[in-house]
């Protein structure tokens, strides 16, 4: 079963070392990302000047914090020796100033955050409306080579973590290098020993992570992969629960969930294990920094070269310095997450688009219903074609069955003819107009479909039929469904018209739902309309009642109908017999039996097949 693990690595335990899909153009995924959010520049422009100027307020703190330790420490000495006492009016205004500092800080920390989230939603909000619009000028090709986990995850997942690292990101660069410039500065201007000491711990806890990382990356991939195997396993069985429990499968199932979870938890545990050692690792190292930088400030203080408010702030910008340097290495991997994402949505808004309309597009206005097939060739792909040459002729009114093995081309013949895909060669006429002088979605208002797949959605019976057409009252739905043959078991419902299918509709039989879409192509009232084995969920008795009420329906009207079951198409103006690709035979049941030709064989063997069933 699909989903959407293999499309992208889902973020869990271990968080920056997480492994993260890379780009496969990181400059041009980064590049396409900054010319799309180029008209927040100005906004941009006052986020990195609201960041940076927070940083600079906490990063002057801890050194004007250090004055005040300086006094009081002067203070107490002053007074052990008699010679005066602590000034804590001096104190006092320190410690106030340091405290607007630190709120100035917050201040403009809180402004570009507010801004900087406001300009990620704004994105965020574009890209879904521009995928949404996207996906209805997408040809048909690109879903059927495509699961729809694929397709979803781009709207949903792609778009969050573009998000997520577009808002995060870009506060957390400006402020973390902003941080490491300053604190440095501040660090060489108390003591540049010091600050060379602070600097050499630094290689030996880059190198300790790295290590880490390279022995735990594989664990995580592992754990990642498993992860996404026993998802598949548990969505397989919950979607298949009924065939599950049919076939007594329900052992299997546990034993293979029970291996792929083993695998899991060995992965998971030990992945776990070296994600913890990080912050031991590095709070090791800080306090190797803190003692050499404790005992270098102890000895200058005796010398007299530093003061004790200073050596404070040292150790205090000792932890500053270490802080935006992990922060770098998790923005790194948000970095890299969301130039994968942009490159995955980028690539999505660039795919090649249906030609939604034409210049000087002719009227579908008044159509009548003539159809012809001038020597059409088609083929999904360029080096393997379907239909070869095929040419039909139909009247208005007309009923035309298209009838078949097996991949013969029957349903090929019908997107082509609603343009879900164009001909290679050759062309389809309607009312003498080429479909290509159309714009589509005219095209498509002119043609009523009814599928083999049905289709509903969460909403109540009446909104499901009105979907046909939307400002259909609600006696024409009722009319609708009455012609349907689908009023009777919509009575026997909870609430009536007024019952809400539940997201699969599985709360009411196949043949139910067939009956609500057949009822919605009543109600669209559509010039053309197209069956593709519309009552092969029905039993025999409401596919009776349901002919019936095609027939009146299709009275007046060019209809397709695509069927395997013979005996429901006898009545049709027109058969076309279609093998490999091809119109083998056309007419009337009488004249193709008659003939006693492919159409007959196909008919002989099904009525000698049902025969021998009953």
């Amino acid at each position: 079963m699909a989903d959407n693990t293999n499309n992208r690595p889902r973020r869990g335990p271990g968080r920056g070392m997480m492994p993260v899909e890379k780009a496969k153009d990181f400059k041009g995924s980064i590049g396409k990302l900054l010319a799309y959010i180029g008209r927040y520049k100005i906004a941009i422009i006052i986020v990195m000047i609201m960041a940076a100027i927070s940083t600079v307020f906490s990063v002057v703190g801890p050194k004007v914090l250090g004055r005040a330790t300086t006094t009081l420490s002067e203070g107490l000495l002053s007074k052990i020796a008699g010679t005066g006492g602590i000034d804590f009016t001096k104190i006092g205004k320190i410690l106030i100033f340091v405290l607007l500092l630190y709120a100035f800080s917050a201040l403009f920390s809180l402004i570009q955050g507010w801004i900087m989230t406001g300009i990620t939603q704004k994105v965020s909000y574009q890209l879904r409306k521009e995928i949404s619009l996207k996906i209805n000028r997408l040809p048909m090709k690109y879903f059927e080579t495509r699961t729809y986990g694929e397709i979803l995850s781009r709207i949903t997942n792609d778009v969050d973590t573009l998000s997520q690292g577009l808002n995060q990101s870009i506060t957390q660069i400006i402020t973390s290098v902003a941080t490491m410039i300053g604190v440095l500065v501040m660090m060489l201007s108390i003591s540049p020993l010091m600050t060379l000491i602070a600097l050499v711990i630094l290689p030996v806890s880059m190198g300790l992570i790295s290590f880490v990382i390279k022995r735990s990356q594989k664990y995580f991939k592992v754990q990642q992969e498993y992860l996404g195997h026993i998802n598949g396993t548990i969505e397989e069985t919950y979607g298949g629960h009924l065939v599950v429990k049919a076939f007594n499968k329900e052992k299997d199932f546990v034993d293979d969930f029970n291996k792929t979870n083993d695998v899991l938890y060995s992965s998971a545990w030990k992945s776990q294990f070296f994600s913890g050692m990080m912050m031991p690792i590095m709070q090791f190292v800080g306090n190797l920094g803190y003692v050499g930088v404790a005992l270098t400030g102890g000895l200058l203080a005796i010398k007299g070269t530093i003061t004790i408010g200073d050596i404070q702030a040292f150790i205090q910008y000792v932890k500053n310095f270490t802080q935006p340097i992990q922060q770098m290495a998790q923005v790194i991997n948000q970095v890299q997450s969301m130039a994968a994402a942009s490159e995955r949505v980028f690539e999505f808004l660039e795919e090649e688009e249906e030609d939604q309309e034409v210049a000087n597009p002719v009227s579908t206005e008044g159509i009548e219903g003539y159809v012809e097939f001038k020597h059409i060739k088609f083929g999904y792909n360029k080096e393997q074609t379907i239909i070869k040459d095929f040419s039909a002729s139909v009247k208005p009114g007309q009923k035309v069955a298209i009838v078949g093995p097996t991949g013969a081309g029957k349903t090929t013949m019908v997107k082509l003819l609603m343009r879900f895909y164009d001909v290679d060669e050759g062309a389809i006429l309607v009312d003498g107009h080429n479909i290509k002088d159309f714009n589509r979605r005219d095209l498509r208002d002119a043609f009523g479909m009814v599928l083999q797949d049905t289709w509903a959605y969460k909403a109540s019976i009446m909104e499901n039929i009105r979907y046909g057409r939307l400002e259909a009252t609600d006696e024409e739905v009722i009319a609708a469904a009455k012609a349907a043959h689908a009023h009777h078991f919509i009575e026997t419902l909870p609430g009536g018209y007024d019952f809400e299918l539940n997201e699969d509709a599985s709360n009411v039989s196949q043949g139910q739902k067939q009956l609500l879409t057949i009822a919605r192509a009543i109600l669209a009232d559509n010039p053309i309309l197209i069956l593709d084995e519309a009552t092969s969920s029905v039993d025999t008795r409401t596919e009776i009642r349901i002919q019936k009420a095609m027939d009146n329906l299709m009275r007046g009207r060019t209809s397709f109908v695509i069927a395997h079951r013979l005996s429901t198409i006898k009545d049709a103006d027109i058969i076309l017999v279609m093998k490999d690709g091809d119109i083998v035979e056309q007419g009337s049941h009488d004249e193709l039996i008659a003939k006693k030709g492919f159409y007959a064989d196909l008919y002989n063997s099904q009525f000698e097949s049902n025969g021998a069933a009953s």
